[in-house]
């Protein structure tokens, strides 16, 4: 109890009386330095942000380093399946099968190739065409021309012999998918890609509903599931929609890692956060062309593939789930037992003294107000700030992965073998990203994101004109455009986990997935245009490239400003670029709204 002793002046008119209103100015009057250290600790805990929070428990010390090393797995994963068409389902030399026959019984191999194939105009024996009758007078004269071999040459009506010297097996020499049935070769990668466009939407909103460490184990473990299923695919179909399943479930590693690192990432190390985990990309690139040269069979290639999956389900174990987003969802026990956690590992001994449950509380309510309510994808176009920033990252989500794919499919005619060409692909991606950490921290993440991708496109286009006999040259213009391919991608994860505020990041992540996984699902039939115009895939490929790389320049700056937590803050972060958000979601309620 308040023993209320006041020596008041007769003009009181509350001489007797201890009204709350009253004892507070008496207190303020005789004892003025308690009252301010009282009101500045109580605007101090009611007005914590998250980042200051995040602070108290270390910015970037061990627990952050330990939580970026398990997101380093998925990183290293994701290439493993993303560009396993390259191997999967390549297509060796092959010609038409020919059929035993008694005339042809004394003939060496090459003699009976040389009167049952045609050669195309460049000396090569067709793979899709063979004689309806064998031709013996080429044996005589191999160059003969006679206007009855053009209607003597029908397709293949025995099936194809394949070149085994590189391939036991593949998808294409499984199921015969040459020639007329290139299409549904192309169409494997396809149908992955399309799967990771519906795992991108889906994943989105389940991240943000249930969180991100339980849906990056849901992506583990039926990532493992479906591609043990896709390795013992007994007919194509089965094959087709177990990597369409297979691509929705790896999503959500793709979808998770980047959101959930920069979340417990204080805002002077998101920068080196984002390049360190996106390096192990390059890793997985490199890997693959390692596994792939060990591993010739399709179905253990895709088993290798997806055992790794299991490691990533145990790691899990020691992840822990954002605080932010915990905040955000008003899970108040879980996020104090986190930041706990965070500040125990970081050394921080005395943040269970300065961040009690009652200063979190305070801090949670003003998330809960803030962050109340409902959304949906629409809601990624409810503002004008919000339009812009979806409109535009739209664009150059597809264009980037649109060109990437578009160049890491093409890894033939550069003068190295495939499984160098592959590595060499990965190799030159990590100078790439550390290229980017020099750049983005001074020149703005909007023009490198623009200018990569602009430049990426322009490589593209000039090994249209540059001569096939300079395979050095191509091969030093194809290897740079797909290192600035890689720093183009590796800009736009950071790039769009700063621009979308909690609320919305992952929906907006999944978003931006869905249409750079369009941009995948297209980058592999484009091969196909080949038959109108040898050119014409690359020509797309650099027109697209430069197209949607011009649209980053309408984005927003985010290079030193705070994750925006509401949307508020994203129209606020757009009028004041090059300031800090000053609108956080953890900014608490005044003093009388937490009374209440």
């Amino acid at each position: 109890m308040l023993d209320c002793h006041f020596k008041v002046h007769k003009t009181d008119s509350c001489e007797k009386s201890c009204h709350l209103a009253f004892v507070e100015h008496k207190i303020f009057e005789c004892f003025p330095p308690i009252a301010l250290n009282a009101e500045k600790h109580t605007n101090t805990s009611a007005k914590m942000k998250f980042e200051d929070l995040l602070e108290e428990a270390g910015g970037f010390g061990r627990f952050q380093i330990l939580t970026l090393f398990l997101l380093c797995l998925p990183r290293l994963i994701l290439p493993l399946h993303f560009l396993l068409h390259n191997f999967l389902a390549a297509i060796p030399p092959h010609h038409c099968a020919i059929p035993p026959q008694d005339q042809l019984a004394n003939l060496t191999k090459e003699e009976v190739l040389l009167v049952s194939i045609p050669k195309d105009p460049e000396e090569v024996f067709s793979s899709c065409e063979m004689f309806a009758e064998p031709q013996f007078h080429l044996l005589l004269n191999s160059t003969q021309r006679t206007s009855g071999n053009f209607t003597a040459v029908q397709k293949c009506q025995h099936g194809w012999v394949y070149d085994q010297s590189q391939f036991t097996s593949t998808v294409a020499t499984q199921w015969d998918l040459v020639c007329d049935q290139r299409g549904l070769n192309q169409a494997t990668a396809t149908f992955f890609f399309i799967g990771v466009m519906l795992g991108a939407v889906t994943f989105g909103y389940l991240s943000d509903r249930f969180g991100r460490k339980s849906m990056l184990v849901v992506s583990y473990t039926c990532t493992l599931i479906f591609g043990m299923m896709s390795s013992i695919s007994v007919t194509y179909s089965m094959l087709a929609v177990t990597r369409t399943l297979t691509g929705m479930a790896i999503c959500g590693l793709s979808l998770i890692v980047m959101p959930l690192g920069l979340e417990w990432v204080d805002i002077q190390h998101r920068t080196i956060s984002g390049i360190v985990t996106s390096v192990f990309w390059s890793f997985g690139n490199m890997l693959l062309a390692l596994i792939a040269y060990l591993v010739r069979d399709w179905r253990w290639l895709l088993l290798a593939a997806t055992l790794p999956c299991a490691i990533g389900i145990l790691s899990t174990w020691w992840l822990s789930e954002s605080a932010r987003w915990l905040l955000a969802k008003g899970k108040l026990k879980q996020a104090h037992r986190h930041l706990q956690r965070c500040a125990k590992m970081n050394g921080r001994k005395d943040f269970t003294a300065k961040i009690n449950p009652e200063v979190l509380s305070k801090t949670a309510a003003a998330v809960a107000q803030k962050c109340s309510g409902n959304y949906s994808y629409t809601s990624l176009f409810q503002t004008p700030v919000l339009r812009k920033i979806t409109a535009s990252m739209g664009a150059v989500w597809f264009g980037v992965a649109f060109s990437y794919y578009g160049m890491s499919m093409n890894i033939t005619g550069f003068g190295l073998g495939m499984y160098m060409t592959q590595f060499v692909f990965g190799l030159i991606e990590i100078p790439a990203k550390l290229l980017v950490l020099a750049v983005l921290t001074r020149a703005g993440r909007r023009p490198c994101q623009a200018w990569t991708l602009i430049l990426t496109g322009l490589s593209i286009g000039a090994n249209i004109v540059i001569p096939k006999s300079l395979e050095t040259l191509r091969s030093v213009v194809a290897i740079t455009g797909k290192g600035l391919s890689e720093a183009a991608f590796t800009m736009v994860f950071l790039y769009t986990s700063e621009l979308y505020p909690t609320v919305l990041r992952q929906k907006g992540q999944g978003y931006c997935a869905f249409m750079a996984r369009l941009g995948g699902s297209v980058a592999p039939l484009i091969f196909l245009l080949d038959s109108i115009w040898k050119p014409l895939p690359q020509v797309t490929y650099s027109a697209v490239a430069v197209i949607c790389g011009s649209s980053a320049f309408f984005l927003p700056e985010t290079l030193n400003v705070q994750l925006p937590e509401t949307i508020e803050d994203t129209e606020n972060q757009s009028s004041e670029e090059k300031k800090e958000l000053r609108g956080d979601a953890s900014e608490a309620m005044p003093l009388q709204s937490l009374q209440k």
